[in-house]
């Protein structure tokens, strides 16, 4: 039996550590590919710890922190965000940013991606904010490590009311596990009225 649990304060605290775990191994993946590690972990989710607002919802499979998805007040990460947004209209501080969402292959098709959306959402409306938004990061339809198989999440997140912001693009960079060092990667922002 899963458990998904809402986290603030001190015990979201304690779980950024397998949280950290979890984003290096899940986003090893398409479409991420990012070679990630324990430092840069750390200081990427220091955020997290500094918000007041933030949020982690936790998929626990008995003690074990199997999947997470987080969130903040969009201003939190203004610095990294704000020029994606320039030109769309939107107040940044109307705004609650759904930050990663990261499961386990084994646990994915229950249900939990759903219960990630529907904790941080009412989350989000309890702080007033109008609007929720996420990124996804952009790959050529022809890129070599692309799997065959490979199911995009966009009708999941169109079920749920999201459609992506034309031109809200954000540019981050990180290596690539195919890569010898680090390159920039489009982020897609997606968007939906709370």
């Amino acid at each position: 039996m899963i458990r998904v649990e809402r986290l603030s304060g001190r015990d979201l605290a304690a779980a950024l550590e397998a949280v950290a775990r979890l984003r290096i191994e899940v986003f090893r993946d398409w479409p991420y590919l990012y070679d990630g590690d324990a430092a840069y972990e750390r200081g990427y989710l220091q955020t997290y710890r500094d918000s007041a607002d933030a949020i982690l919802v936790g998929a626990f499979d008995g003690d074990r922190l199997v999947g997470a998805s987080t969130g903040t007040p969009m201003e939190d990460h203004a610095e990294d965000f704000a020029a994606a947004f320039d030109g769309q209209g939107y107040d940044l501080k109307d705004i609650f940013y759904c930050a990663e969402s990261v499961l386990l292959p084994q646990y994915r098709g229950r249900g939990i991606g759903h219960a990630f959306f529907e904790a941080r959402e009412p989350h989000a409306r309890e702080m007033g904010r109008r609007h929720s938004a996420f990124c996804a990061v952009v790959r050529p339809a022809d890129h070599p490590l692309k799997p065959r198989d490979y199911a995009p999440l966009d009708p999941f997140w169109r079920k749920r009311g999201y459609a992506p912001l034309e031109g809200a693009v954000a540019w981050f960079r990180w290596k690539d596990i195919d890569r010898p060092s680090e390159t920039d990667h489009p982020l897609q922002f997606w968007c939906r009225a709370l």
